[in-house]
């Protein structure tokens, strides 16, 4: 594993790749989850969390997870990489670019996911680095998010 500095924008920079690597393990989304989820965020959308009513009138015919639960697992769903950033203080999540829910989660699935280094930026504070990460229910080609996530490396305080 190649350690990189978190200021060390060029070597961040020819990480990039319009190419995703490897998946993550995977994890099982629950109905347990789910439910759980809901009661957290005060979300009890019925197509999250009534099962017969999503057998007889969701069209995905049964129950699917929230997309914030799912996105909420990213840490978790980390893949490995061939490189890690070093050197840094904190890291900052700083926001997203582009996040899209594409498709349902269905209650019961397997999700894995994988990413790309897009850019490293030196800012003022640091260094932003982007990474677009996608979230599939495992067997599906089509991704159930996309997400364009900002972090930003601060170096160490004193």
């Amino acid at each position: 594993m190649q350690d990189i500095r978190f200021d060390d924008t060029d070597a961040l920079n020819a990480k990039a790749s319009n190419e995703f690597g490897d998946f993550g393990e995977p994890i099982e989304i629950t109905q347990e989850m789910i439910n759980k989820f809901a009661d957290l965020t005060g979300d009890h959308q019925w197509i999250h969390v009534d099962v017969e009513r999503a057998k007889k009138e969701s069209p995905f015919g049964q129950p699917i997870a929230h997309g914030f639960l799912t996105l909420s697992l990213l840490p978790s769903l980390r893949a490995p990489s061939d490189y890690r950033i070093v050197g840094y203080g904190n890291a900052t999540n700083y926001g997203a670019d582009k996040l899209r829910f594409i498709s349902p989660v269905p209650a019961g699935s397997k999700v894995h996911a994988h990413s790309r280094m897009v850019a490293a930026e030196a800012k003022p504070k640091g260094t932003q680095v982007t990474q677009e990460i996608a979230v599939h229910v495992v067997g599906s080609d089509r991704p159930a998010i996309v997400y364009t996530m900002l972090v930003l490396y601060h170096p160490a305080m004193g």
